[in-house]
């Protein structure tokens, strides 16, 4: 098992340039090191940073920052430094604030509670100008993984929702040895390729329509211009019986600021289409996925019933769960952004789907 690293707050500057550790962690084995050695060299003993200005948002202590793969994850972190690990994965256009009111109930349950920045949000940054600002679904599970180990998290109960919930559902279905559990918004949502080149029927189409307007230049320059009401408008349609205010949108859009964010948000899109490359590193990892691998992990999967972003009915992927599973539909109006819409509902699954 790796060493145990304790993360502390320390003044240092955030390191940049091209200097990656190269150290390989040898004990990521099976379809977890095809993640691993698809993607990223392992840190050594690091210590946690305080991340740049962002200071203390509030339902959580100050932010943290490590250097993990590709990536200085800054981060957010609860609980006792022994308890149970749970990996906290927000979504697009959303930030670590959907779990603000989460995190401290699986604190007070005897959890640790980790709940990373993705590439191109918030204070999280690149270690490298070289490195491609890719979005596709391989490089979000490889930074997961990436960070796992910085921390020398061996094993973590995984949950998210949107992209969060994609990439929780690739480190369950590929590296099971890591998870000790799954929370999926909208249940099984890892994709490929080949089944994004398939037609849907003109209504289903018609809810992807900013994945269109993303093909295009136009739509480049128009998310770069109009990032925070583009943002404020996929709230308003993913969740439209949720009455956030001004002040809970400002908190999480001001992640949207991020230096990286418009090319990785355009580059996931636009690679699902197979209008963009990805990485060669990943590519065996995306013929894993493209096969469609199903989950043996304990899972709870949620759904709000008021949730207006495209999302598959539960009957469409229970097939995929092969172990311990429960899928629960959260009435009263909750929508795309469940941790934060119903974040006592959500807590609950966490602790649910630990106990199996």
């Amino acid at each position: 098992m790796p060493e145990l690293i304790t993360p502390e707050l320390i003044t240092p500057e955030p390191k940049t340039g091209d200097g990656i550790d190269a150290t390989r962690r040898a004990w990521m084995t099976g379809a977890g090191a095809l993640l691993a050695a698809a993607s990223f060299a392992g840190t050594g003993p690091a210590r946690a940073q305080p991340a740049a200005p962002a200071g203390a948002p509030p339902g959580f202590g100050p932010l943290k920052r490590i250097e993990a793969g590709d990536l200085s994850v800054a981060f957010a972190e609860a609980g006792p430094r022994d308890g149970k690990p749970v990996l906290l994965l927000h979504g697009w256009p959303y930030d670590i604030h959907s779990y603000a009111e989460v995190a401290p109930i699986l604190a007070a349950s005897g959890h640790r509670v980790l709940i990373p920045y993705l590439r191109g949000y918030g204070e999280t940054r690149f270690r490298s100008q070289a490195t491609p600002r890719n979005g596709q679904q391989a490089a979000l599970a490889a930074d997961a993984l990436a960070f796992l180990d910085a921390l020398a998290v061996e094993r973590a109960l995984v949950a998210g929702y949107d992209w969060g919930a994609r990439t929780a559902c690739i480190l369950a279905a590929l590296s099971p040895e890591r998870c000790t559990g799954l929370v999926s918004v909208s249940g099984y949502l890892i994709g490929s390729q080949q089944a994004n080149a398939m037609p849907l029927p003109p209504k289903a189409e018609l809810q992807w329509w900013y994945q269109f307007y993303f093909a295009t230049e136009r739509g480049r320059e128009g998310y770069a211009r109009y990032t925070r009401d583009f943002a404020r408008l996929i709230w308003e349609i993913a969740s439209p019986r949720w009455r956030f205010d001004d002040a809970t949108f400002a908190r999480s859009a001001a992640a949207l600021e991020n230096p990286d964010h418009v090319a990785v948000s355009i580059h996931n899109y636009r690679w699902r289409l197979g209008l963009a490359e990805g990485e060669a590193r990943f590519d065996a990892t995306e013929r894993k996925l493209a096969a469609f691998p199903t989950i043996a992990v304990p899972t709870i999967t949620l759904e709000g019933d008021a949730n207006g972003a495209p999302h598959p009915q539960p009957s469409a992927y229970a097939k995929m769960f092969t172990g311990p599973y429960a899928h629960r539909t959260l009435t009263g109006g909750i929508g795309h952004n469940l941790p934060q819409e119903a974040p006592r509902a959500f807590a609950q699954a966490v602790v649910d789907v630990d106990a199996l």
